[in-house]
């Protein structure tokens, strides 16, 4: 199918208006995965329930990871435009059934159909941006993404904690209705003249129920490890042996499938794997750095649960520029991968301070963690426009897809390892929001060294960013195509370029 319009490129004030909607999104799904942690308290006691309390995090987690590659696929078969309302769909469909919920059942499915949705939003944005802009300019816009993410990193727990102590817990869903209808209603308007770089394709059902099954499971595994399950219990070895058969029948069937959700050619590409690995490492770095840093600055330099939040701000805010100056440069220089070479090794520099000397004063301990995500901030625009640009356009969707999905796994694993780290050391996990006083108590009865447990906490983050390093350093830094302005659109071989408005 072919658009009666013309195939023009879009205008500047087309382009910016496309990007308010996708930045929307993007925050509403990014600020869902933090704003309910400092209310989980207020909801625990409103329906007498905390032992199921987590899986309020938990089920947005699992639901929104497993989905992630099949948002992919869909958005390459039906165009980016009605994949992302359908997500907004889903999103503001589950914010709704959490906000009205009954019990804490309900408030669970509620949050699982949310991730259902915003499961889908990240990797749309990202593919979305590859459709707009050519991969020489795309990592600044990829750099301005963040900008949505760090927003929602630093305003969910205080959002979150402002609404459960001065309004009622289900204003945290209420609040993504109008914001995800305005993002649709953006979104729906302006996407319409969208390229479009099809063939026809067949959506594997077969596949993709596998990839779900297994990533549920796994992550399952990863989350209760420690802290509802014993790392050695029949049940957790049970769950990671089923996700791992469930995963040699994915490769089996990945090698018999005419067209399998996840292509081997995607797979197959060394520059995705590479890439993905690296942002894989990263991502995960920082993310369990971000859920463990508080209880450090809370144990080992007895900040309060709200300074502690403060102090975390320096790690999330300071990774922004990092991206920006990453992806900035990308339109300029020839060898973009110099960027995450300094800023990755500027990262595991911080980070063996923090192995070295666990106890340094706040003072340090802030502007180390400050340096440490400026420098994991350069690799996420080049890791994932080396992705998009490593791919034909009609597979972008699909790549960008994966790389989210294997980016969560990683993080969930980065979490499991830090955990169980603290385990060995202090006796006691924390969950997710829960638990802190827990940890800090029995650290204080023990008379234990708490820096230097967090010393192997450190090492841990130490080793996923040489990770990162190393799989960066074996990515393939191929020629990036573009600029996008006074050049012809691409020419896919075999697929027709359409515009959404043809649908």
């Amino acid at each position: 199918m072919t658009s009666s319009r013309k195939d023009t490129p879009l205008t500047a004030a087309e382009m910016r208006t496309v990007f308010y909607g996708l930045m929307l999104g993007l925050f509403l799904s990014a600020v869902n995965q933090t704003i309910v942690a400092t209310a989980l308290p207020t909801i625990g006691r409103q329906f007498a329930d905390f032992e199921n309390l987590s899986w309020v995090i938990i089920a947005y987690l699992l639901s929104s990871t497993a989905v992630a590659p099949l948002y992919g696929k869909l958005s390459d078969i039906h165009g980016r435009r009605v994949v992302m309302l359908w997500a907004l769909g889903l999103f503001i469909a589950g914010s709704v059934l959490s906000a009205i919920a009954p019990d804490m059942a309900t408030l669970i499915a509620g949050r699982t159909l949310q991730g259902l949705g915003g499961g889908g939003i990240v990797p749309l944005t990202q593919t979305t941006v590859a459709d707009m802009v050519a991969p020489r300019e795309r990592g600044a816009y990829q750099a301005y993404l963040g900008v949505s993410w760090v927003t929602a990193g630093v305003a969910g727990p205080v959002l979150g904690g402002v609404i459960a102590d001065y309004l009622h817990w289900s204003m945290i869903f209420w609040l993504n209705v109008p914001l995800g209808l305005l993002g649709a209603l953006l979104v729906n308007r302006s996407m319409k003249r969208l390229p479009r770089y099809e063939r026809p394709h067949k959506l594997d059902f077969v596949g993709a129920a596998l990839t779900a099954a297994a990533a549920t499971l796994i992550l399952l595994a990863l989350t209760s490890g420690g802290v509802r399950l014993s790392w050695l219990s029949p049940a957790l070895i049970g769950m990671v042996a089923a996700s791992l058969l469930l995963t040699l029948a994915l490769a089996w069937w990945t090698r018999r499938a005419p067209e399998p959700f996840l292509p081997l050619s995607v797979l197959g590409n060394p520059v995705v794997r590479m890439g993905t690995l690296a942002g894989s490492g990263a991502l995960g770095a920082v993310i369990g750095l971000s859920i463990y840093l508080p209880l450090y600055f809370q144990v080992v330099h007895k900040l309060t649960a709200t300074q502690a939040g403060l102090a975390l701000c320096p790690l999330i805010v300071l990774s922004t520029p990092g991206s920006f100056i990453s992806g900035r440069a990308m339109m300029h220089i020839r060898h973009y991968k110099i960027s995450p070479y300094i800023g990755l090794s500027l990262a595991i520099l911080m980070t063996a301070l923090l192995v070295i000397w666990p106890a340094m004063s706040l003072s340090y301990a802030l502007i180390v963690t400050a340096l440490l995500g400026f420098g994991v901030g350069t690799i996420y625009p080049v890791v994932t426009v080396s992705i998009q640009n490593a791919v034909a356009n009609h597979q972008v969707g699909t790549a960008t897809g994966a790389m989210n999905f294997f980016r969560s796994l990683a993080s969930a694993l980065v979490v499991a390892v830090m955990g169980a780290i603290l385990l060995a050391g202090l006796g006691a996990t924390p969950e997710r929001g829960i638990g802190v006083e827990l940890l800090v108590a029995t650290a204080g009865q023990a008379g234990l060294d708490v820096a230097g447990v967090f010393r192997f906490v450190f090492a841990a983050v130490l080793a996923f960013l040489a990770l990162a390093l190393l799989a960066v350093i074996l990515m393939e830094e191929r020629p990036l195509r573009g600029p996008a302005k006074n050049t012809e659109p691409p020419v896919v071989p075999e697929a027709s370029v359409t515009r959404q408005a043809a649908e």
